[in-house]
């Protein structure tokens, strides 16, 4: 019954990461809109800008499918930064005629260029965090063969890699294929999912140091 379960979870696996590698071939990842080829305008408002007011202005003009980013910039948060996938003159001035409508001040198209954001490359999101990834994981890897060495150091080192390598590949495989944007929450959840790839190896290595202890007891 186990063998059974165990080898419908293998082929569960190897599924995810064959769909997951295709969907990335075909279709990349996906990106937040930070992080895409996109298009930026910049408002000075004049006064703390409602981010909310800002969208709906936004929305209107473009609609609500597109993709949206509205932050508040300057030291005040009396400017606000809108960032959508393309935007033409034409829905620019609409933009700023509304605006202008709803805060009373005199903005003028000219004024406020198009600017355009190029694409930013998934490794140029990893890169800061690479070596201080690597040696906390050599660090963790190094003590784990030490501390199970009873087990088979290059075996806890083997196991330990494998599984954490694999747990990678299965979550980007399942943020490929279900479409969650790579953005500001990947690196976090990348390293939720490593603790606990730690934390279970860790458990399983506990329970084969304690059943060895046992049954050399025994013997």
């Amino acid at each position: 019954m186990k063998t059974k379960k165990k080898v419908i979870i293998y082929i569960l696996i190897i599924a995810i990461i064959i769909a997951g590698i295709a969907v990335t071939i075909i279709k990349g990842f996906n990106f937040d809109l930070k992080y895409q080829d996109a298009k930026r305008i910049e408002l000075g408002i004049g006064t703390k800008v409602n981010e909310q007011e800002i969208r709906a202005i936004v929305e209107e003009v473009l609609g609500e499918n597109q993709k949206i980013l509205i932050q508040k910039i300057e030291v005040f948060e009396d400017a606000a930064s809108i960032t959508v996938k393309d935007i033409t003159e034409e829905q620019k001035q609409s933009i700023i005629d509304k605006v202008n409508e709803k805060y009373g001040i005199e903005l003028k198209a000219d004024d406020v260029p198009i600017i355009t954001i190029a694409h930013t490359r998934g490794r140029d999101i990893i890169k800061p965090y690479v070596i201080p990834f690597s040696v906390a994981t050599l660090i963790i890897l190094v003590y784990m063969m030490i501390r199970y060495y009873k087990l088979g150091s290059l075996s806890v080192l083997g196991k330990t890699l494998g599984i954490v390598v694999l747990m990678q590949v299965i979550l980007f495989s399942i943020m490929a294929i279900t479409r969650i944007p790579i953005g500001r929450l990947t690196i976090p959840l990348v390293l939720t999912v490593y603790i606990l790839t730690l934390t279970g190896c860790t458990s399983y290595f506990e329970k084969s140091l304690a059943s060895k202890k046992e049954d050399n007891s025994k013997s």
